[in-house]
């Protein structure tokens, strides 16, 4: 999975397994760039929960409209008026064509 992936399908759902078959929808808000060079490839990932329903930090196992299914570990980093925040981060090598 790639930045730009990601970057197609901001602002969409995703759901995930919470746990006892229980799937929720969390939407990913943001996309922020870290330090990339031409070897290596970094960023994070904002997604954006319910505020009746939180999540611990794990891996979950999502699933995406476009991007089909994959696991990806979420950490809790806020809560506001919206609902609970999560975040991924990447940080991995480009592999040379």
């Amino acid at each position: 999975m790639t930045k730009e992936m990601f970057a197609e399908n901001l602002n969409t759902k995703f759901r995930l397994n919470a746990g006892s078959s229980n799937m929720i929808e969390i939407e990913l808000v943001e996309l922020s760039e870290g330090v990339s060079t031409p070897k290596q490839e970094q960023f994070a990932l904002l997604f954006r929960g319910p505020s009746d329903f939180f999540l611990p930090q794990r891996i979950y196992h999502m699933e995406h409209d476009k991007l089909g299914e994959f696991d990806l570990f979420l950490v809790p980093v806020g809560r506001d008026e919206n609902g609970f925040q999560y975040e991924a981060v990447f940080n991995r090598f480009i592999q040379s064509s």
